[in-house]
C-alpha cells in the first residue's frame, strides 16, 4: 500500500488510529510534541533586542494612533450632539 504525503509523516489513516489504545494515542501525542519542541529556535540577544523594540514601536504607533482618533472623535460627537465647538482644541 502507498502511503501518501500526510501518512510519509508519520500520521495514520483513521482506522489505524482506532486499533491503537487510548493510551497509545496519548504517547503518540506527546512524542509529537516533543518532536516540535524540538525544532523551536531561541532568539540571539541582538534578534531579541530587535523584535523587542520592533514591538514597542508598533504599539507605541498604534497608541497614538487611537488616542488622536479618540480625540478627534470625541470632538466630532461633542460638536454634532452636544452643540460645542471644534475649536479651540481643549
Amino acid at each position: 500500500m502507498a502511503q501518501t504525503p500526510a501518512q510519509a509523516d508519520g500520521a495514520t489513516s483513521a482506522p489505524e488510529r482506532m486499533k491503537r489504545g487510548f493510551f497509545a494515542t496519548i504517547v503518540q501525542f506527546f512524542r509529537e510534541v516533543f518532536s516540535e519542541l524540538k525544532k523551536v529556535v531561541t532568539p540571539t540577544r541582538k534578534e531579541l533586542i530587535n523584535y523587542t523594540l520592533v514591538v514597542l514601536g508598533f504599539v507605541i504607533t498604534m497608541m497614538l494612533l487611537v488616542t488622536v482618533l479618540d480625540f478627534a472623535f470625541g470632538k466630532l460627537s461633542a460638536f454634532v450632539f452636544g452643540g460645542a465647538a471644534l475649536w479651540p482644541l481643549w
